[in-house]
C-alpha cells in the first residue's frame, strides 16, 4: 500500500480514538482496539516505506508482536527510534484480541492502550513530520 493510503487510514483511526475518548472508553471498547491496532501498524509501515526499508506489498501483520523472537525476525533492519516504536506497536497489540473479542476490560486498562497509542503517534510524527 502506498503511503498516502496508509496516511489516510492512520487519520481515520485516530479521529475513531478521539471520538472514542470524548464517548467514554468504557462504550467503545471493541473501536478502540480496532483502530489503536490498526493505527499503529500504519504508522509502522509509514516510517519503514519512508525510510524504503519495505516495498509497498509488504503487509505487517498483528500476531507479529505476539513474539519478541518473531518481531526481531520481521523486523531485523534498524530505523529511527525502533525500540520505542516496536515495543509500543507491541504493547498496543498484545490487547488487541481482548478489546475486540474478549469481556469488558477496566478503564485503566483502555486507558494504558490510549496512552501507548498517543506516544506512538508522537514518535510517529517526530520521525516521519506527518501532522495528525
Amino acid at each position: 500500500m502506498k503511503v498516502e493510503a496508509h496516511l489516510e487510514n492512520l487519520q481515520e483511526s485516530v479521529r475513531e480514538i478521539e471520538q472514542a475518548v470524548q464517548e467514554g472508553l468504557l462504550q467503545k471498547q471493541r473501536s478502540l482496539g480496532f483502530h489503536a491496532s490498526a493505527g499503529a501498524v500504519d504508522m509502522l509501515e509509514i516510517i519503514l516505506h519512508e525510510h524504503k526499508l519495505i516495498d509497498p506489498g509488504f503487509v505487517i501483520k498483528h500476531e507479529w508482536f505476539h513474539s519478541s523472537r518473531k518481531i526481531a525476525e520481521k523486523f531485523p533492519f534498524d530505523f529511527p527510534r525502533k525500540k520505542e516504536v516496536l515495543t509500543l506497536v507491541a504493547q498496543i497489540e498484545s490487547v488487541r484480541n481482548f478489546f475486540c473479542y474478549g469481556k469488558r476490560q477496566s478503564e485503566g486498562s483502555l486507558e494504558k492502550v490510549v496512552h501507548s497509542f498517543n506516544a506512538l503517534k508522537i514518535i510517529f510524527q517526530e520521525v516521519t513530520g506527518h501532522a495528525l
